[in-house]
């Protein structure tokens, strides 16, 4: 049986992560919680006459919660009993679904992979259908929709004080990682008690890159399965899709970026594998994909992904 945690004034958290804050709801270790988020400030509602309905939880957030620091709209947090630092999270995302059926998408000056390309602020707004899961932009183009949460994360290390949602870190958070869709698993290193796992930052499409600094932004319910794993650890969050393993890296340089992520997939292939590192940095070489996860937040993202079926064992 499932729990069910909706956006609202009272279970979001506007723009932070903070390991201090207290927990909105908590669950035991293999159950599974149903999240909903919604995404945007005033800013970025669509015209009255526009025909979009806004939800009221997403007015009602606006005009009753504050950003206490520059960043996404996140309902959470939600403990996990038994989870303790050092642990690992097991984020297994079983469902996506649209929580209302527009987005939107802006560019704006100093911002984005271009920040001085463009002098005006430019805001559009996206219809979006479930029947066929596409999108429309304003100038007739219709784009199929992949929807997944742009932030999952973690409570932080309680040294690191509260932090902007804007750059992910090791505790995960603003990922912006197209490959966490549903089916998909994220693993996260646990910090404090608890875990206090927190999902926004919906996105109905969006390509590597993120160039501009928005996706199609929209509000997203998600069903998620999480476990407390004793038997790994990690340094860095880590992905699995039916197909595909995914290491990440963030950092202010892409070049440093590489640099941990690909360490982190080398690690992967030895441990799977038997293969001894220099053999694991030539398959990586071969066969596996670097990628540009976004170049906006801050702090860069770099993902590597390895198809399975080059992690069976190779020695006896």
């Amino acid at each position: 049986m499932s729990k069910r945690l909706d956006a609202s004034a009272d279970t979001v958290h506007w723009g932070y992560f903070d390991a201090a804050q207290k927990p909105v709801m908590e669950i035991e270790s293999g159950e599974t919680v149903i999240i909903s988020t919604v995404s945007g400030g005033p800013e970025t509602l669509p015209p009255v006459d526009s025909g979009l309905e806004v939800p009221e939880a997403l007015t009602d957030i606006q005009r009753k919660v504050s950003p206490r620091l520059p960043g996404h709209i996140c309902t959470g947090p939600v403990a996990v009993r038994g989870a303790k630092p050092g642990d690992v999270l097991e984020v297994q995302i079983k469902d996506i679904g649209l929580h209302y059926g527009w987005g939107y998408n802006f560019v704006r000056p100093l911002a984005g992979a271009l920040p001085d390309d463009f002098t005006e602020r430019h805001l559009m707004h996206i219809t979006l259908d479930r029947a066929s899961m596409t999108g429309r932009l304003p100038w007739g183009q219709t784009l199929p929709l992949r929807p997944f949460f742009g932030v999952m994360g973690v409570a932080p290390p309680p040294a690191w004080g509260a932090l902007s949602t804007l750059p992910p870190r090791r505790n995960g958070g603003n990922l912006d990682n197209k490959e966490l869709v549903a089916g998909t698993t994220l693993y996260l290193p646990v910090f404090i008690e608890g875990a206090n796992f927190s999902a926004g930052d919906g996105h109905g499409a969006q390509g590597d890159g993120e160039v501009c600094i928005t996706a199609i932004e929209t509000g997203l319910v998600g069903t998620f399965e999480l476990h407390v794993r004793r038997d790994h650890q990690l340094d860095w969050p880590m992905a699995e899709t039916p197909t595909h393993w995914i290491t990440m890296a963030f950092d202010p340089d892409l070049d440093d970026c590489v640099v941990i992520a690909l360490r982190q997939m080398i690690d992967v292939i030895v441990a799977r594998t038997g293969l001894e590192r220099h053999e694991a940095y030539a398959l990586c070489s071969l066969v596996a994909d670097l990628r540009v996860t976004q170049v906006v937040n801050g702090n860069k993202g770099i993902h590597v992904m390895l198809d399975k079926t080059y992690l069976s064992p190779q020695r006896s």
